[in-house]
């Protein structure tokens, strides 16, 4: 079985490496982390996308659960990424502010024009980090502030 890479545990908290690839959610890292600190609950605080890895935060306490769980939900974290976009960007920094859908039924989200039923907005900012020109089709590295947290939201608003 594997093992997950633990940053920081406490009586309240775990800080864990979730990999590409693990849902963080149901079976899948909290699971494995139970097993790992042997303990009985373990709280998704927050989400990471199964296909992202990153640092994860997890409750081990009904209460650090809830005080978290409003902590992550009220935006008084900051949700930093570094993701790989296709092109370069046109400037080193900006804005994205869009209206997202997600269609639970096909498992997709869209960039919509305009509000309506089951449309949120998103926001991110982003800052390029590095560029690449060595193959056929360049890349950039960008540094990702999520204002809000959808799904899939970074991977939606670099590809609108």
């Amino acid at each position: 079985m594997m093992s997950l890479r633990v940053i920081y545990t406490d009586r309240d908290l775990c800080i864990c490496v979730k990999p590409a690839g693990i849902p963080s959610e149901g079976e899948g890292k909290p699971s494995l982390l139970k097993t790992d600190l042997n303990c009985d609950q373990v709280y998704p605080v927050h989400r990471l996308d199964q296909a992202a890895g990153g640092l994860m935060v997890f409750a081990l306490t009904k209460k650090a659960a809830a005080e978290m769980t409003s902590l992550f939900s009220g935006n008084q974290t900051i949700k930093e990424y570094l993701a790989v976009v296709s092109g370069i960007p046109e400037t080193r920094e900006g804005v994205f502010s869009d209206w997202l859908f997600h269609d639970q039924r096909k498992n997709k989200t869209f960039v919509v024009e305009k509000e309506r039923k089951g449309v949120k907005k998103a926001e991110l900012a982003w800052i390029l980090q590095g560029v690449s020109n060595s193959g056929p089709d360049p890349f950039s590295l960008v540094r990702v502030a999520l204002h809000t947290g959808r799904t899939r939201q970074i991977r939606v608003q670099f590809s609108s």
